[in-house]
């Protein structure tokens, strides 16, 4: 997540060469690709972490330091 990213809330997601910004919301890719095993892990992660997501973007708006979410187990 970036200070100055545009609207709607999303994340970005990086696997190796790949990138991708995921809608909080819906989860589903803004723009950019993810090999689909990377999708897959991805989407788990964000569903487990939705409402910290959230939390961070509210921060990055107002330019607060972000929480830091737990990766995937």
């Amino acid at each position: 997540m970036y200070y100055r990213d545009h609207e709607p809330p999303h994340f970005h997601a990086v696997y190796a060469e790949h990138e991708a910004q995921i809608a909080i919301g819906t989860l589903r890719p803004i723009s950019g690709h993810l090999p689909r095993r990377a999708s897959r892990l991805v989407t788990e992660w964000a569903r487990q972490h939705e409402a910290e997501l959230n939390a961070n973007w509210r921060k990055a708006r107002r330019r607060e330091p972000l929480d830091t979410i737990e990766p995937l187990e």
